[in-house]
C-alpha cells in the first residue's frame, strides 16, 4: 500500500474513532478500517450498547488485495471469507469497544467466554490451552465496571497474543495491560464482532466499504452503509451469535495521511 493513503475518522453516536492510532501492545500505526454500533431490539425499541472501531496494520491492504481487489462493497459485505481473512491475516489488529450504556466486566467476559467455548467445541479445537486462556480472560475482567464512555481495548498480534487494556474514556491509552498468549482466543474477539456471526453488522458494513475503497483506490461507489435496515440480536452484550441491527454509521470527513511503516 502506498505510504500516502487518506482515511477519515468515524463518529458513532457521541464517540469519535480517529483515523489512525498507536495502540497499546504495538509499535505500529494502525488505520481505521471500520466502525459501528452494537445493539439489540428490546420490546420494539432498538437499543445501542457499544460503539466499536476496528483498526488494521497498513500491511493488511496488500495482503487483502491479492484476493479481494476489484470486488464491490456489496460483494465484500456478503463474503464470510473476506472477513475471515481480516480476522486471521498476518498483520496487527486493534479493536476499541466503547460503552454507550454501562456494562460490567463479568457480563462482558462471561458472554464472550461462553460463545467462544461453544464454537471451539463445535469445530473440535477446544483444548487445555484454550481452557486456560478463557480462565485468564474472565479473570482480567472480573473486577472491572464500564460506565458510558469507558473502553475495552484489544490489540491482536499476528503471532497469536492478545493484549487487553481498559480506558475510562474513549482514548487508546489504556491501563491494566494483560497479555494472553493464545491465537484462537485472540482471533475470536474480532471474529465475534465482524465474523460470520458477528454482533456488529454496522461495523462490518463500514469495514467493507472503507477497505473496498482502499483496495480499489476508487471513491465513486455508492455507500451501502447509508441504507438503513432492521436487524436483531439474541443478547445485549457480545458474543459469536449473529447480532443483526441497524447499519447507520456517520463519518466525519477529516483526512489524514498514514505514515510509511518500516520494519
Amino acid at each position: 500500500m502506498s505510504p500516502l493513503v487518506s482515511v477519515t475518522q468515524v463518529q458513532v453516536e457521541n464517540y469519535v474513532f480517529p483515523p489512525t492510532v498507536n495502540p497499546t501492545g504495538s509499535t505500529n500505526t494502525l488505520f481505521l478500517a471500520g466502525a459501528g454500533h452494537r445493539g439489540l431490539e428490546i420490546e420494539g425499541k432498538f437499543v445501542k450498547f457499544t460503539a466499536i472501531g476496528v483498526y488494521l496494520e497498513e500491511s493488511a491492504i496488500p495482503f487483502l488485495a491479492d484476493k479481494w481487489k476489484g470486488k464491490t462493497v456489496e460483494e465484500l459485505k456478503q463474503s464470510v471469507e473476506f472477513f475471515r481473512d481480516v480476522v486471521t491475516g498476518p498483520f496487527e489488529k486493534f479493536t476499541r469497544v466503547t460503552m454507550i450504556l454501562p456494562l460490567t466486566g463479568k457480563q462482558y467476559s462471561e458472554k464472550v467466554a461462553e460463545n467462544c467455548v461453544a464454537y471451539w467445541k463445535a469445530i473440535g479445537t477446544y483444548t487445555d490451552a484454550e481452557s486456560k486462556a478463557i480462565e485468564k480472560f474472565i479473570d482480567v475482567f472480573k473486577s472491572e465496571t464500564f460506565p458510558p464512555a469507558a473502553s475495552i481495548l484489544f490489540t491482536q498480534s499476528p503471532v497469536g497474543s492478545l493484549t487487553i487494556s481498559f480506558s475510562k474514556d474513549d482514548s487508546v491509552a489504556g491501563s491494566g495491560n494483560v497479555v494472553i498468549e493464545n491465537k484462537q482466543l485472540s482471533e475470536a474477539v474480532l471474529e465475534s464482532i465482524i465474523g460470520k456471526h458477528g454482533v456488529s453488522p454496522a461495523a462490518k458494513c463500514s469495514l467493507a466499504e472503507r477497505v473496498s475503497e482502499l483496495l480499489n483506490k476508487s471513491y465513486d461507489e455508492a455507500s451501502v452503509c447509508e441504507k438503513p435496515g432492521t436487524e436483531k440480536s439474541p443478547d445485549p452484550v457480545t458474543g459469536l451469535q449473529l447480532g443483526q441491527e441497524k447499519n447507520t454509521t456517520s463519518e466525519i470527513e477529516e483526512e489524514v495521511t498514514i505514515p510509511e511503516i518500516k520494519g
